[in-house]
């Protein structure tokens, strides 16, 4: 068994737990804060079969998929050289899987 880790932008969450949901997955959805924007994403944890876990991925990858969005960041006109530049478009979205190995799992 494995646990997977999935840390997916807030705005793809929706979508992602109704595929899991869809193709008899589970997850346990936690708030989380971080990342080069700083905006919200979400961390879901995912209890899956060893045989199941290229499904899993499958569904991930096809619903958190990466596109690209204006910097909201905003920019500083008297800062030092190049500082204040902002970046036209920057990739998003996709997510980040962490698979540990599961020794052990009870459902109580």
């Amino acid at each position: 068994m494995k646990l997977l880790i999935t840390i997916v932008q807030d705005q793809d969450v929706p979508g992602l737990l109704e595929a899991l949901a869809e193709s008899d997955f589970r997850a346990t959805k936690l708030a989380s804060t971080g990342g080069f924007l700083r905006v919200g994403n979400t961390t879901l944890l995912i209890g899956v079969e060893d045989d199941r876990l290229e499904n899993v991925l499958a569904v991930i990858k096809r619903t958190c998929k990466k596109r690209e969005q204006g910097d909201p960041s905003p920019t500083l006109p008297f800062s030092r050289g190049g500082l204040g530049t902002r970046l036209e478009k920057i990739s998003v979205g996709g997510a980040t899987v962490f698979s540990v190995d599961v020794e052990r799992f009870e459902k109580i």
